[in-house]
């Protein structure tokens, strides 16, 4: 096949070059290339352009919005991390004041007791005291008849004087009350 063609270009005489086209063919295909640049160049590359503009415009509205938020949320930080040093300072702050009021309350629930003590301890001394002194005069009329009966039976007469009576009982009771309190010191 290659001999058919080789003797084939061998008997038309002038062989032409295969890597050049012809003459024509150039001059057509730069007719077409010169009307396709020309189209590419005012129609094509404008609204290519303009297209690339609007996306670099929406880019850098992008990135400037970006930008903003950022700094918005580095803002919102340093204000959040700003209220939560406050919140814990306060926060310390109550949990002071209410220790102090805690400490404040056991004192005067402290204080309180220990007046109502003091009052209660008071009022049972005063009542015992009272018992005390009903018991003493009861005891007294009790001891003076006990002792004026016997006195009436070991002096032989009849003590009906109300005063000479007292008289006896209150020296017997003075006189024990002498001998416990000697007793007493004796002890100590």
């Amino acid at each position: 096949m290659l001999n058919a063609l080789v003797t084939l270009a061998a008997e038309e005489g002038e062989t032409p070059n295969p890597l050049l086209p012809a003459w024509y063919d150039i001059i057509w295909s730069l007719v077409c290339f010169i009307v396709i640049l020309f189209i590419f160049w005012r129609v094509a590359l404008p609204r290519l352009k303009k297209l690339l503009d609007e996306r670099a415009v929406a880019i850098e509205g992008n990135i400037a919005k970006a930008d903003e938020a950022q700094r918005k949320a580095e803002a919102a930080l340093e204000e959040y991390t700003a209220q939560l040093a406050d919140a814990r300072a306060e926060a310390g702050r109550i949990r002071e004041t209410a220790r102090e009021d805690g400490r404040k309350i056991v004192a005067e629930a402290k204080d309180q007791a220990t007046s109502e003590a003091a009052r209660v301890t008071a009022t049972a001394q005063a009542q015992i005291e009272a018992e005390r002194q009903s018991a003493l005069v009861s005891l007294r009329s009790e001891v003076g008849t006990l002792a004026i009966d016997l006195a009436s039976g070991v002096i032989g007469e009849s003590l009906t004087d109300d005063r000479k009576a007292q008289n006896v009982v209150d020296r017997f009771l003075a006189d024990l009350e002498a001998s416990e309190q000697a007793a007493a010191g004796g002890k100590k």
